[in-house]
């Protein structure tokens, strides 16, 4: 497909996301995913793996992981286009599905505002949260250094709120934490906050990649 046609589809996934909290108000199980790359560039190995968590104990009740060739490039904004099918061919293998995902990317801080918690969210009609690494799109204001510090992400030209800038952990680097789909803009923050324990990522990221690297170094490049 042509980025054309990935940005008509991305709009139409846009029209589809909800935000609003469509998921049951007691969280028991927390999933997580993440893709990492067996090299740079066009012909790498995509490597995904899915995990869910008991959010009482933090112990894994499901795993999942998978990889495939990729023949996507990296386009900024069309991400999702390049780690859908492994992370679908991770979820496959699933028996037990949780409340809510954690995605290692955008929610609606997103240029078109369907990054891939987004993307994912619409497609399989789930409730998603966007956690990135670093900030996509938007601005905000001074973040405190402490743990649990948050600023609102806004929008560039429009000033609306996309997300949080969240202080995980102390004097570390922020996350960006979005809406994907199903969740409102104050759950998102609340459920991330909720996951975080000693360490930047929350626990259900922190255990996919975790699983994502010790796949990726088993396979040959």
């Amino acid at each position: 497909m042509s980025t054309k046609k990935w940005r008509d589809l991305q709009n139409y996934l846009r029209s589809r996301v909800v935000l609003e909290d469509l998921f049951v108000s007691s969280l028991r199980y927390v999933g997580g995913i993440d893709v990492s790359y067996s090299q740079v560039g066009k012909n790498a190995k995509a490597f995904s793996a899915v995990v869910v968590l008991d959010i009482l104990t933090w112990s894994m009740v499901d795993l999942s992981v998978a990889w495939m060739e990729s023949s996507v490039p990296y386009i900024p904004g069309f991400l999702s286009f390049r780690e859908v099918p492994v992370i679908l061919e991770a979820m496959d293998k699933l028996t037990v599905l949780p409340d809510i995902w954690l995605v290692d990317g955008a929610g609606i801080a997103h240029p078109r505002r369907v990054g891939l918690a987004s993307h994912l969210g619409v497609l399989l009609d789930v409730p998603t949260i966007g956690v990135a690494k670093s900030r996509l799109v938007g601005t905000h204001g001074e973040l405190g250094e402490e743990k649990g510090s948050r600023v609102p992400l806004l929008d560039d030209d429009t000033q609306e709120q996309i997300g949080w800038v969240l202080r995980s952990r102390k004097a570390v680097k922020p996350l960006y934490v979005s809406p994907g789909h199903k969740v409102s803009m104050e759950s998102s923050l609340k459920v991330v906050l909720a996951c975080c324990t000693r360490y930047r990522l929350p626990e259900p990221i922190r255990a996919a990649h975790n699983m994502v690297t010790q796949c990726k170094n088993k396979i040959p490049s």
